[in-house]
This record gives structure tokens, C-alpha cells and sequence, in this order.
């Protein structure tokens, strides 16, 4: 058993393709799309995969789609856990216009998941056993209730395991309700939590370390974009900013920031060098093209220039 489980509900084949130059109403030609399998978790999963850290990917599966999305899994070396439910996987388009590099994502609406199927999941989760980490990644889709990461939060505890949540809005809020170990909130969703209508950067510290103090999480780490990340805990705090590199794509940065973190925190890193792994993780997403994720020979050389 992987010692660390990855939660997505709202899976999606992420594909991409490119063409000259986008205009309405005519016939674009486009290269052959590649096709990745997509969603919060599923991309901590990968992620992980590429720093050579294993782990289970436990997700919402059904309809044609399906089958396709457990093999691109597997020829990435990623254990599946499917819970099944009969609606098809959704697919995500990237088309990236190559006259000016822009690049247009349109992310498909999930179906509604019944509640048999979401306490389905849970249960599932319940059944697992030997596991040290739970990651829970992205958007909570129509028909799961906003504290299904808290009832996560419940059954990890009950396992002595430690529960990441990297979502926003109100399944964030009632997940911190119950209490977890970590969450990567950016400043605007910090401030929510907070229960400020804005925050400035120099006031972020306090403001995480209240939420800390109320049991809300052990370690926050709050997503700052271009100004790197921050991150918190109880009586430590530290400020990472990433080199500036020319950013191909930013889709899955946050998810390989994730992945960059739980590697390092499953190698029981200090918390300074946790922050520097995730930052140098989410930089190398950037530095490719549509979904690839990062790379663990550019995160080695984003490492060593933080480092200096």
C-alpha cells in the first residue's frame, strides 16, 4: 500500500492541441491532440510519479472515458483506486495559439455525482489502511455536499494519517472547520478564511497563525504567484520566492507545488526546504508546455539556485 492517497472528484482528459491563429467562424487547423489525464489529485499524482514517489489515485471513473483514463494512469506507472459511478469522464480543452503564444483552456462542467456514489468514496476510503498522507485536490462537483473534505478529514484522523487539502471556497472553509494538517490557500481565500475582506502580504503571517492557533490546520502555506509562497506554522514561518524563468503554461503549477511539498514532507525535510521543494516543483510546471507537469531535472536545478 502507497503510503500517500490522492482524492479527485472532478477527473478530466486534459486535451491539447495548437493552431496558427484563432478567429471565429473558420475551419482552424490543428496538430494532433496529446492527451493527459487530469484533475487536482490525479495531477499530485503525477507529479509525484516524475519525483520518482509512488502513490494511489483514488477518483471518480465512468462511461467510454474511463477505461482510456485508467490506462494513460498506468503507463505512468500510477496505482488506481476508481470508484465508479455512471457518468463519463469529462474532457478539458487547451488550444494554444502559436502565432502569439496565447493559450485558451476551456474546462468542460462535470456531471452531478449522486449521493450514493460520493458515500461510495468515502467508504472506499474508510476500507484503506497503511497510508501516512491524503491529499485532496481540486473542486467538489455538483451533488457533493461542501463538507465532504471534512468528513475526509475524519476518517484520515481515525487512521493516524495526515490530510492536505488544496481546494477553495466553502468545502475549504468547512474542511478547516474540522481541522486538518496542511492547506494551500492563495491570499484572496486566506483572507476569506480569515474573515477580512482583503489582506496585504505583510499581514498574511498573522492571519495564517490565527487559523493555526483555532485548530484549523498545522501547516498553511499560502500561494503568493510570482512572490513565491509562504509558509506557516505554529511558531515558524518562511518566505520562498522562485527564480524568473520564461512561463510556458501555468496549468497544474499549483498541483505540482502540492506534490513538491508532500514528497518533501514524506522525507521529513524541514519546513524551509518543504517550501523550497514546492516552489521549485510548481516553477518547473511552468516551464512547460499545456499539462506536463514538472520535470525532476529542472526542479534539481530550480532547487539548487534557491539554495545560494
Amino acid at each position: 500500500m502507497s503510503k500517500i492517497i490522492t482524492i479527485t472528484l472532478n477527473p478530466a482528459i486534459d486535451k491539447t492541441t495548437s493552431t496558427e491563429k484563432i478567429v471565429p467562424e473558420k475551419k482552424l487547423p490543428c496538430i494532433s491532440p496529446t492527451y493527459e489525464p487530469g484533475g487536482g489529485g490525479i495531477n499530485v499524482s503525477r507529479a509525484l510519479a516524475h519525483l520518482g514517489c509512488d502513490s494511489l489515485a483514488m477518483y471518480f471513473g465512468g462511461g467510454f472515458n474511463a477505461h482510456f483514463f485508467k490506462k494513460m494512469l498506468t503507463e505512468e506507472k500510477i496505482q488506481s483506486l476508481v470508484v465508479p459511478v455512471k457518468t463519463n469522464i469529462r474532457t478539458n480543452i487547451i488550444v494554444v495559439e502559436r502565432s502569439t503564444g496565447s493559450q485558451y483552456r476551456f474546462g468542460m462542467v462535470s456531471h452531478p455525482v449522486k449521493e450514493n456514489d460520493w458515500k461510495s468514496f468515502l467508504r472506499k476510503l474508510e476500507k484503506q489502511s497503511g497510508y501516512e498522507y491524503v491529499v485532496a485536490s481540486g473542486s467538489l462537483p455538483e451533488g457533493v455536499p461542501l463538507d465532504f473534505f471534512a468528513r475526509v478529514s475524519a476518517i484520515v484522523k481515525k487512521s493516524n494519517a495526515k490530510l492536505i487539502v488544496d481546494t477553495s471556497g466553502e468545502a475549504l472553509q468547512a474542511a478547516v472547520q474540522e481541522g486538518v494538517f496542511m492547506i494551500k490557500p492563495n491570499l484572496n481565500e486566506l483572507s476569506s478564511l480569515y474573515g477580512k475582506e482583503e489582506l496585504k502580504m505583510d499581514e498574511a503571517v498573522f492571519a495564517a497563525k490565527s487559523i493555526i492557533n483555532r485548530k484549523g490546520c498545522e501547516v498553511m502555506v499560502v500561494s503568493m504567484g510570482k512572490n513565491g509562497g509562504l509558509l506557516v506554522t505554529v511558531d515558524e514561518n518562511f518566505h520562498v520566492v522562485p527564480p524568473d524563468i520564461e512561463v510556458k503554461s501555468t496549468v497544474g503549477a499549483g498541483d505540482s507545488m502540492v506534490a513538491g511539498m508532500v514528497y518533501a514532507i514524506s522525507k521529513e525535510m524541514k519546513w524551509n526546504d518543504v517550501l523550497q521543494y514546492g516552489i521549485a516543483c510548481g516553477t518547473a510546471a511552468t516551464m512547460n508546455a499545456g499539462t506536463a507537469l514538472c520535470k525532476k531535472t529542472d526542479v534539481e536545478k530550480i532547487l539548487e539556485e534557491l539554495k545560494k
